[in-house]
């Protein structure tokens, strides 16, 4: 694989540390239509803080970034790493996808291995992309190029569980691409890879693995709605339950996510497409997106205790990303319990010391608080995720200055909060 070079679209939390990890072994360039990233990367900046500059700086040699698809011309394996949303309908965002299979197939050329890494429904790669790699290049699949299909498995924050230290399923569109494609993943997966029967297979497997995280979650947030009609501590019982040696230990709390609020509903679309209705899954998705409704209806209560309305209640929310520890806000449950207090007339404010605010201004129109202001008298404070940074705060204060304390994630001592999920 000496003569191997290759260009990968996306420079999000896939694409660099794919692009970092195959620039020790073979050229790489990586593209990113935001110019503002490809500069900062240039510049050895990664506003993520996944890579410091000092990596950057050393693998300069063999990796660079652009935003000018014509630099890509050199690569023969060509990697998409780019964000698959879903639209305001719940039906798949293919648009990103779309327009990387154009930029690719306009520098694409003979012998050429196309591999995706963006979570779609089975089917997608082969139905959806290669038409859009065909047209754009004038050559023709399984003859002139060829694809394969490797889903991403990164746990955003997770510093334990990266990139190398993943098992890696891979894909492709021949026996010969397929073995291809393997070998060129094993050059730095360090945990192995596994080699999937056919590329439709390699797809469903990823799109089921956070369907089914998104199922188990429901299960415990139903649980929770139930617990909460029997006057019952959820933790509580989980935590009773979570001595047997073979109970599955999720938790309750607010459903987001680019991968675990989305995947689902890349499945039930090609479903329905074929004439199923999915059942189960789709009763996991509405248990889910109810649940910040149900948090701001539970802190309603908290305050009628108290004789406050809340209308006009000042409330402030803790964490806007969709997890704890990360930056990314993308999809994020927490946006509908903001929502949800903000239909009920109360004054919201929101702190996260680790999201991007541009961003968050963008997606959400919400400013972010620069810092939390202990001398202001909230009504409410809903820590909703548990970033290690929030470990600083005193909220034995907030209470004292009248707040009522709601933990969605049950991290507080109990003594601390009034209420959690």
């Amino acid at each position: 694989m000496a003569d191997t070079v290759i260009g990968i679209l996306g420079l999000g939390y896939v694409g660099l540390p794919l692009a970092c990890a195959f620039a020790e072994k073979f050229k790489v360039t990586g593209f990113d239509a935001e110019a503002e990233r490809v500069e900062e990367l240039s510049k050895g900046n990664d506003r993520r803080s996944d890579f410091s500059g000092a990596v950057l700086q050393q693998l300069r040699e063999n990796l660079s970034f652009t935003n000018n698809v014509n630099d890509l011309a050199t690569a023969n394996i060509f990697i998409i790493a780019v964000p698959t949303p879903i639209q305001e309908n719940k039906k798949p965002d293919l648009s990103f996808l779309i327009e990387a299979s154009e930029k690719v197939g306009s520098v694409l050329k003979q012998g050429d291995i196309v591999i995706y890494e963006s979570t779609v429904y089975p089917g997608c790669t082969e139905e959806d992309c290669v038409p859009v790699l065909e047209q754009s290049s004038g050559l023709v699949y399984n003859k002139d190029f060829f694809c394969g299909y490797s889903p991403e498995r990164i746990n955003v924050g997770d510093k334990k569980h990266t990139l190398q230290n993943i098992l890696k399923i891979t894909s492709g569109s021949t026996p010969e691409c397929a073995d291809k494609v393997d070998a060129l993943y094993k050059e730095i997966i360090t945990a192995g890879t596994y080699k999937a029967p056919s590329i439709k297979v390699a797809e469903a497997a990823k799109v089921i693995e956070n369907a089914q995280r998104d199922l188990n979650i429901s299960f415990v947030n139903e649980l929770a709605l139930i617990f909460d009609k029997m006057n019952l501590d959820t933790n509580e019982v989980l935590n009773a339950a979570a001595t047997k040696w073979n109970f599955m230990d999720f938790r309750a709390g607010l459903v987001g996510g680019h991968c675990i609020g989305v995947d689902p509903y890349y499945l039930t679309y090609k479903a329905e497409q074929l004439g199923y209705k999915p059942e189960v899954i789709s009763s996991g998705r509405r248990v889910n997106e109810k649940m910040g409704s149900f948090v701001a209806d539970k802190v309603n209560e908290l305050l009628d205790e108290r004789e406050k309305e809340i209308q006009n209640a000042q409330i402030l929310i803790l964490g806007i990303t969709f997890k704890e520890n990360c930056n990314d806000s993308r999809s994020t449950g927490v946006i509908h319990l903001y929502n949800a207090f903000i239909a009920k007339g109360a004054a919201v404010e929101v702190y996260d010391p680790r999201a991007d605010k541009v961003k968050v201004q963008k997606e959400y129109s919400l400013a972010l608080l620069d810092s939390i202001s202990y001398s202001k008298k909230y009504d409410a404070v809903v820590l909703a995720v548990p970033h290690d940074d929030f470990k600083e705060i005193d909220f034995l204060k907030l209470k004292s200055n009248g707040a009522v304390i709601y933990d969605i994630k049950g991290v507080l001592e109990t003594s601390v909060s009034d209420k959690r999920l």
